[in-house]
């Protein structure tokens, strides 16, 4: 197989220590500490508003703390991946000023990070970017891992597979890998040359080799895919899988669900940080040494709540001026707004924010109907001035805008099972009309309610006019009567469609589960590429100075949809509502 071929090559590289050596008798205590999915979360400000938020400086005030208490030795600092991208911050150093350099390489230098593995919104950032940051990275002595993605043109690793570390007088193997499902996300530019092989395939074999080769005390997988349910059905959450089906390993550290979490199986701990800086992951691992040999080993874990009001003041000083160039790009005016938009109100019906990405989308040629979702979960921006900052708001990821060929019947399948991840049939009042779900975890201190599936999946059309019966069962719901024009819509027609880079290469799903569009079929389908949507809005500012509710919600252009009957739906609607944002 290909990648033991690349194992080979990295197992015949030079190592950081002699296998043969014998650990003197005693106890050894190794603290391992874990994030991930910090998505550019690097500075506590949000620069407009004077607030405070969870970051890397407050995440380093706690790790900076058990360096301390424990010495800094005996601790390992790993991250699990998308680092790169969800803030102004990254978006400023990726692709505004790439003269200076990156910021990143330098913050986790300052944190002194160990390893970070690739995760599919580094790699969302393109070939310029993430291989930049691979050599910064590597210029200082931070392990960049993936050693699932394959170099097309050599056969060999992309990213290195792993790297070896010597903490609390313990060899520490971590083995790295990168989500194996990339190009059902991402457009081929963004990762060409790569190709990317599933974990689950190679990862015993490949600890099996690692540990031939370095003797570790401990080991380690550091992979950014989310937890799964261990099926091994789901290709972009495999962590359960492995943690399942993995010998001969201590911890597995993952990402990409964006969901705190701990399991333990055996001798092994699973854990994944959640995202956006709130929890740090703390492994500890305890060896006793008699005579030579090793006569126990325990492995624990458990999430640390970061508290974002105790932030590193010497990291923050370190890089002040960073952040305020970030800050003065962010602030800069660009037009006006002229209605609250509010992200939440997606959920219950048609509104002045997904109004606003649909009059947007159906702008570019040739599109005439559009789908989109909400990608901020709970995001308001307030009429008035905006500045760019807003825009992150607004549209916080890198996502280009695709049109693709779907015919008519393709079109009701897919938002028949978009609205089937968001919403349950309701025959009452007194029924969850949202699929949402009740939280009150003591370990992840996530309480209340939350929807089940992921907003970002919950597209709706513009450019048509339909119904969504909440009283029918998934298959029937959805009523397409005519364009937004005026014309009969057709099943057996090929219309023209704009969505996201992210969707039209697979993303979420609903195009192959819903449309039954395969993805080998998207790429001849493909009939239009436009810049990233964030840029498309700035550039509707730049045109029109202005966003006007009327002009967004001019039905003529966008068409129109609700959930009916509405004598059900909305008493519905409002009381999972309060529920979800009470």
């Amino acid at each position: 197989m290909k990648f033991n071929k690349i194992l080979a090559i990295c197992l015949t590289a030079g190592t950081l220590f002699s296998c043969g050596r014998t650990l003197k008798d005693g106890n050894y205590t190794l603290q391992v500490l874990s994030t991930n999915d910090v998505h550019g979360t690097w500075f506590d400000s949000t620069y407009t508003g004077g607030n405070v938020k969870k970051s890397l400086l407050a995440m380093n005030y706690y790790i900076d703390s058990v360096r301390t208490a424990d010495g800094p030795e005996n601790v390992l600092l790993l991250d699990a991946g998308d680092c790169l991208q969800g803030d102004n911050a990254a978006y400023y150093f990726n692709y505004v000023d790439t003269l200076s350099p990156h910021l990143f390489p330098r913050l986790v230098s300052y944190m002194k990070y160990d390893a970070v593995s690739v995760g599919n919104h580094d790699v969302e950032t393109g070939h310029k970017v993430y291989d930049r940051i691979k050599k910064d990275l590597e210029n200082a002595g931070i392990a960049f891992l993936a050693g699932n993605y394959i170099d097309d043109a050599t056969g060999n690793a992309y990213f290195p597979l792993y790297k070896v570390f010597d903490r609390a007088g313990l060899k520490v193997a971590v083995i790295g890998y990168g989500n194996a499902n990339i190009k059902a996300w991402l457009t081929e530019e963004l990762w060409e040359g790569i190709s990317f092989d599933r974990i689950l395939d190679r990862v015993q074999a490949d600890v099996d080799a690692v540990k031939a080769k370095e003797a570790p005390d401990v080991t380690i997988i550091l992979m950014h895919s989310g937890v799964g349910q261990g099926d091994g059905t789901v290709l972009e959450n495999e962590s359960l899988d492995v943690l399942q089906a993995v010998k001969g390993v201590d911890f597995v550290i993952c990402g990409h669900d964006h969901r705190p979490r701990l399991v333990n199986k055996d001798s092994i701990s699973l854990m994944n940080s959640g995202s956006h800086s709130r929890f740090v992951a703390q492994g500890t691992v305890d060896i006793e040494v008699k005579e030579g040999k090793v006569v126990s080993k325990s492995v624990k874990s458990k999430l640390i709540p970061v508290n974002a009001e105790k932030a590193d003041a010497a990291m923050r000083a370190a890089f002040q001026k960073d952040y305020e160039a970030v800050k003065a790009f962010t602030l800069t005016p660009v037009g006006e707004l002229k209605t609250d938009l509010r992200t939440r109100d997606s959920y219950k019906g048609m509104s002045p924010y997904i109004n606003l990405i649909h009059t947007v989308s159906l702008g570019c040629a040739p599109a005439e109907i559009s789908l989109a979702a909400p990608l901020t979960y709970n995001g308001t921006v307030k009429a008035g001035t905006l500045v760019y900052n807003d825009l992150f708001t607004i549209y916080p990821f890198e996502n280009q805008l695709f049109v693709i060929t779907m015919t008519g019947q393709e079109i009701k399948n897919y938002l028949e099972y978009s609205y089937d991840q968001w919403i349950n049939t309701v025959s009452g009042p007194a029924d969850h009309i949202l699929k949402i779900q009740h939280n009150d975890d003591p370990r992840t201190q996530q309480k209340g309610w939350s929807f089940i599936g992921r907003s970002y999946n919950f597209d709706s059309a513009a450019g048509i006019n339909y119904t969504v019966d909440v009283t029918k069962p998934v298959g029937e719901r959805i009523n397409i009567t005519t364009t937004a024009h005026g014309d009969v819509f057709d099943v057996e027609r090929k219309y023209n469609v704009a969505m996201t880079s992210y969707r039209a290469s697979g993303g979420g799903g609903l195009l192959l589960n819903g449309a039954g569009i395969g993805l080998d079929q998207l790429p001849e389908r493909t009939v239009a590429r436009y810049p990233e949507i964030r840029e498309i809005i700035y550039d509707y500012l730049k045109a029109n100075g202005c966003i006007d509710p009327e002009a967004i919600g001019n039905t003529d252009i966008i068409g129109h949809w609700e959930f009916v009957p509405a004598s059900l739906a909305n008493p519905c609607l409002n009381k999972d509502m309060t529920l979800l944002f009470k």
